[in-house]
């Protein structure tokens, strides 16, 4: 099999809108990272997911919807729920709450709660709309990989294993979105940061929202996609480091920002000037940038604790793509 890489004309959409909704396999591009997508309520599609990724089935799915009236049709909402939907949806923030039945046990893991978000990006809008089903779609590459950010990520990792690729450019924002566990009455946790910062999130809900640090461990069923202390990972060897400097020795540093002066081979930037928004667009393709260098250890610059918002998301992919195997 060698995926089919489809520009984003409408002949194409209603093609592609079909193949989800008779149970086939799609890459998409979100304002996120590009998901694989397949119909959440048929249970053989999902598992083709798993097959694809090469995902353990202890490791749930997030189920993409098109606005609140579809996500109360596979779970129950509450107060809480409603008022962050009507803040950031469509947005990269998913809510973690009580399943209703028609969501099959493989989306879940076996587990009582369902993982829904509406994305913003246009064209995982469109297909929503035009396929009429609920997407599964959690990030198109192998399991524990980085994640892709363009049509030739999802390719290079997956291109032998799916048939279709939907190519709708770079995404926007560049890591995971946000995963917020509303399942605990009253308990609003943020099991993976994203976009959508715990501050935000608390000034809606006039609230203290907790982060979880530690939310998930090998083989135990994980209440979202994304949890797990690996993951998000390059091949070469990865630790974060508050000042890296370039040695050579076969060593590549990735730092925040574009050096002045003359650049020396293994080095890499995130953002011409620091930006955070520009770190978390380019990280993933900066990564797989080094992880391609022939490196034998790759030393990347850490946000400092301090900065906030988008930060805390950028750390999060950083930490656990360093963590040992």
């Amino acid at each position: 099999m060698k995926a089919r890489l489809h520009r984003p004309t409408p002949a194409a959409l209603r093609q592609l809108a079909s193949v989800l909704r008779d149970g086939g396999l799609v890459a998409i591009p979100t304002e996120t990272v590009y998901g694989l997508a397949a119909h959440a309520l048929d249970t053989k599609a999902c598992r083709a997911i798993f097959r694809a990724k090469g995902r353990p089935a202890h490791d749930p799915l997030i189920v993409h919807v098109l606005d609140l009236a579809h996500a109360e049709e596979l779970s129950d909402f509450n107060i809480a729920a409603r008022k962050l939907t009507r803040a950031f949806w469509p947005g990269p923030l998913t809510l973690v709450l009580p399943k209703k039945p028609c969501v099959p046990g493989i989306v879940t893991s076996g587990g009582p709660t369902v993982a829904l978000r509406s994305p913003a990006h246009p064209l995982a809008r469109r297909l929503l709309k035009l396929a009429g089903v609920p997407l599964a779609a959690p990030s198109a590459n192998p399991f524990t990989y980085i994640s892709p950010t363009t049509a030739e990520h999802v390719r290079q990792g997956l291109g032998s294993r799916i048939p279709h690729i939907l190519d709708g450019g770079p995404c926007p924002i560049g890591v995971e979105s946000a995963v917020l566990d509303l399942s605990r009455s009253g308990r609003p946790r943020i099991l993976r940061p994203g976009a959508i910062s715990a501050e935000q999130i608390a000034r809606v809900l006039k609230t203290k929202v907790t982060t979880v640090r530690r939310a998930g461990k090998k083989g135990v069923r994980l209440l979202a996609p994304g949890l797990l202390d690996k993951h998000y990972s390059p091949r070469t060897p990865l630790t974060m480091a508050d000042s890296p400097r370039a040695t050579g020795d076969g060593q590549a540093i990735i730092l925040l920002r574009k050096p002045a002066g003359n650049i020396l081979p293994g080095v890499y930037w995130l953002s011409r000037r620091g930006a955070l928004a520009e770190i978390a667009r380019n990280l993933y393709r900066v990564l797989r940038e080094a992880d391609a260098g022939g490196h034998r250890r790759i030393f990347v610059e850490k946000l400092p604790p301090t900065v906030g918002g988008i930060a805390a998301a950028i750390n999060d992919r950083l930490r656990r793509a360093a963590a040992k195997r």
